[in-house]
């Protein structure tokens, strides 16, 4: 898939005023010093469609970005955030829990996670409450760039062993790196596979 046109639709804390729209859509959401702005900007090729930040936990709301007329790209809040009062935690929790609750567009999440750092309880849990609430989703492991390839496999490595504790199969996955574009096409396709799937239904 060549993404042509992507634009910013609206930002809101109201899952009701969400896109009335039908059109598929796939959500990002990962902790907040995950790289999550910065992967969007590099699948869609655009230097500041979502907005990079030093201060981690820059995105407070559900962002709707149309990608070539014909689905959606979600941006939500990261969980574990880093300077936000307890207050702030507790309606960002609220509306993300909802936005996967009642968002009956939504045909996959993507969760991203760090590929530096070991299996991380947040993420897991997160994981974890995707499961038990029957919400596909697919991990993004960012940052490959920071790593040699053998580093990598052991982390894959270690991370499939923590998730199988727990998870009958390993969920699917992409390494990505937002620096050198690695897992764009990756991730690109399976959307577009999805949405090819959903034409043919």
């Amino acid at each position: 898939m060549k993404i042509k046109s992507a634009e910013f639709i609206v930002s809101n804390s109201d899952v009701a005023k969400c896109p009335k729209s039908r059109l598929p859509e796939y959500a990002f959401i990962g902790r907040s010093n995950v790289g999550k702005s910065s992967l969007i900007n590099m699948l869609t090729s655009r230097k500041s469609l979502a907005k990079t930040s030093g201060r981690p936990g820059k995105t407070q709301l559900i962002n709707h970005f149309l990608i070539n007329k014909n689905w959606h790209l979600v941006d939500l809040p990261g969980y574990g955030y880093a300077r936000v009062s307890k207050s702030a935690k507790k309606v960002f929790q609220k509306f993300i829990t909802q936005y996967f609750a009642l968002r009956e567009q939504l045909v996959t999440a993507f969760v991203l996670v760090d590929i530096r750092h070991n299996a991380q309880p947040i993420d897991l849990e997160f994981m974890q409450w995707l499961g038990e609430h029957g919400i596909p989703f697919s991990i993004i492991f960012t940052k490959a760039d920071k790593l040699k390839p053998k580093a990598i496999e052991n982390h894959i490595a270690d991370y499939k062993t923590t998730l199988l504790e727990t998870w009958e199969e390993m969920p699917n996955y992409f390494i990505t790196s937002s620096s050198n574009g690695i897992g764009k096409d990756d991730v690109l396709q399976y959307i577009d596979g999805l949405n090819g799937n959903m034409e043919l239904e």
